[in-house]
């Protein structure tokens, strides 16, 4: 597959920050994700261990989510744990992981942030101006907002609000079993991409691109 460079990895914590904000009023989050359109859904994920990254992209058939492909890559970990720098952490592992693919999905789905961050970029927001397509971000843990508990039943879901802005949702995808962080990533809106988080997470709390894709990362 093939990707948009848009910068160098090796950057200070500082000038990540700076590029972060620039990179930010790129993005596109108001968009709604064609879901009639999608027929492969890819899910990334990575496994930091040892100092060494271990990235995973599989690629899933939408709407039956069968398994069409998996491609991995590993990488020496070159920056540092910095809370809202995520991606200069994992980027360098997916962009070989992402230049791997054979198949091109129509739409990503990371294990992480999207707009839910406090600069608005999280790492499906960052990657999805590399990759020029619909990226989402699916978080399993609280990151940053604010929001009320949803409703307990499958699908029920709070917005996660920031200075008055609603950033994403906490999603129930399984009815009594604690949320997910569902926000646009880039050439995507909130409310599909709930939409797609839902549909992907037939049976389990993580959609299942995401829990392949985790599987994959920490298998090989």
């Amino acid at each position: 597959m093939e990707l948009t460079r848009r910068h160098a990895w090796a950057l200070t914590p500082p000038q990540a920050i700076a590029l972060q904000r620039q990179l930010a009023a790129e993005l596109v989050t108001d968009r709604p994700i064609d879901l009639a359109a999608v027929r492969l859904v890819a899910g990334v994920d990575v496994s930091v261990k040892a100092g060494l990254s271990r990235a995973a992209v599989v690629v899933l058939t939408f709407p039956g989510l069968e398994v069409v492909e998996t491609v991995t890559a590993a990488l020496p970990t070159p920056f540092p744990y910095i809370p809202g720098l995520l991606s200069f952490r994992e980027g360098p592992a997916l962009e070989v992981a992402f230049e791997r693919l054979q198949r091109t999905p129509d739409v990503f789905i990371f294990d992480g942030m999207g707009t839910a961050h406090p600069r608005r970029i999280g790492i499906a927001s960052h990657l999805g101006l590399w990759l020029n397509r619909p990226t989402v971000g699916c978080g399993k843990t609280w990151l940053f907002g604010q929001h009320a508990p949803p409703g307990p039943a499958r699908g029920a879901w709070s917005p996660l609000v920031d200075a008055g802005q609603v950033i994403g949702a906490a999603l129930r995808t399984r009815t009594g079993v604690k949320p997910v962080y569902v926000s646009p990533g880039h050439l995507a809106d909130l409310p599909t991409a709930i939409e797609l988080t839902l549909r992907c997470a037939p049976r389990y709390r993580l959609p299942e691109p995401i829990r392949r894709a985790h599987q994959a990362a920490g298998e090989f």
